[in-house]
């Protein structure tokens, strides 16, 4: 077997491994499953292109409630995995947005963006920005998806996403604020567990990122972002988990939000004893219960 087949040059541990030859092999998150009618809720799944030169494609979601004579809102969701794993078709964020779909009563598009390294940051961003101006081609009701024109009330749009996700979503609404969005109306961005750097470096994004311009580039580090206070919206949610790893960083986050200037309201919800994406785990095991929150407005 080529040596260079089996070298291992750089690896981070239940992420992903890259080879020699190029060759990367994800760890975790690597499962799919195909779009079409959840037995659960009834809501109906179908994949569409973005972008057949890029490939940038997303799965959309109508609840079984859909009528073309009541609109609904558009919430654009944005998967994690740290940038570099999982995906829009991995059965743990199909399900997640399926039941989004059903609980919230809103259109999904669920975006799924090029993955680093093979596709460096900030390609997610731009491939998520696409998926936007995407959806917003539809606001005159003739766009490609049909979905799109007959259900969706596009003066109620949401960005939502969690950790890396939540980077993206943050960051898409900063991009709105300067370049708009094309008739579309940005309510509010819902940010679970959102992965924002800070002043320590992180090996990760380092790699994934080589074009970052430092600790304080601000689609990484969003604290330092000098146009945080012209977000594009008028409402944000960060929800954080007691027991997460990146829990100080979705505090800070809330706090220089707060005291940024922004004209927007903010609210911060903190999950007890939850650690990363826990609500991921809890689709589908049948639990009525939820753990218990502790909120603060700003």
């Amino acid at each position: 077997m080529d040596s260079n087949s089996t070298e291992i040059v750089h690896e981070f541990p239940s992420l992903f491994r890259v080879y020699k030859d190029g060759r990367i092999e994800r760890l975790m998150a690597t499962e799919i499953i195909p779009p079409g009618t959840d037995s659960d809720t009834g809501v109906q799944s179908k994949d569409v292109t973005i972008s057949s030169e890029t490939g940038v494609s997303s799965r959309l979601f109508i609840p079984k409630t859909a009528d073309t004579a009541k609109k609904l809102p558009l919430l654009i969701y944005i998967h994690g995995g740290a940038f570099c794993i999982a995906s829009a078709f991995n059965p743990a964020f199909h399900k997640h947005a399926a039941t989004l779909a059903a609980q919230a009563n809103v259109v999904v598009l669920s975006v799924n963006y090029r993955l680093a390294p093979e596709h460096p940051l900030p390609i997610a961003y731009d491939d998520t920005w696409n998926a936007v101006q995407w959806a917003a081609s539809h606001v005159n009701r003739n766009g490609p998806e049909m979905w799109l024109n007959d259900f969706v009330d596009f003066q109620r749009v949401f960005f939502a996403g969690d950790s890396a996700g939540a980077n993206l979503a943050h960051n898409m609404a900063i991009r709105a604020s300067v370049d708009g969005l094309n008739g579309l109306k940005l309510d509010g961005i819902l940010l679970i567990h959102p992965y924002f750097g800070n002043d320590q470096p992180d090996k990760l994004i380092e790699y994934l990122y080589p074009t970052m311009s430092g600790l304080d580039d601000p689609r990484i580090n969003a604290v330092k972002d000098p146009k945080l206070s012209s977000l594009g919206c008028s409402r944000v949610v960060i929800f954080i988990g007691g027991k997460d790893f990146l829990r100080e960083r979705g505090k800070s986050y809330y706090e220089a939000l707060k005291n940024s200037g922004w004209s927007g309201g903010v609210e911060l919800v903190e999950t007890e004893d939850e650690g990363h994406v826990f609500h991921l785990y809890l689709i589908g095991t049948g639990k009525n219960e939820y753990p218990k929150c502790t909120q603060r407005k700003g």
